[in-house]
């Protein structure tokens, strides 16, 4: 699975969003202001197309997109290539990393504690 750079993943966030859009939509889904030009959302979408993300259904010369992998595939994939790259494959510099430079919650801590004890009780 090819890696997608900012621009297309932005892309496919609101296409996993509509679940099935036109480049229209798409357009208008971004929070963007001013809005991009339709002529770059359109060719983002085909380079989405070409890379197996989306697909499409025509309509005459319309076309109407729609995700063919899964936010949760997607997300799984990279998140290994990130845990493996930025981490060294340790559990224990993702989570000091969490807890350190994200700053996280004692309550978010808690919630941490309660789902590593559910989970090595299995």
């Amino acid at each position: 699975m090819e890696e997608l750079t900012r621009t297309e993943e932005r892309v496919m966030q609101i296409l996993w969003k509509l679940k099935k859009a036109f480049v229209k939509d798409i357009i208008e889904a971004m929070p963007d202001d001013p809005k991009p030009p339709y002529n770059t959302i359109s060719s983002v979408v085909r380079l989405l197309e070409k890379k197996n993300y989306a697909g499409y259904k025509a309509y005459g010369k319309t076309y109407e997109y729609f995700p063919l992998i899964s936010k949760a595939d997607y997300r799984k994939t990279f998140f290994k290539k990130m845990f493996t790259n930025y981490f060294d494959s340790s559990v224990e510099s993702l989570l000091s990393f969490m807890v350190k430079e994200e700053k996280m919650s004692d309550e978010d801590i808690e919630k941490l504690k309660d789902l590593i004890s559910k989970n090595s009780k299995k």
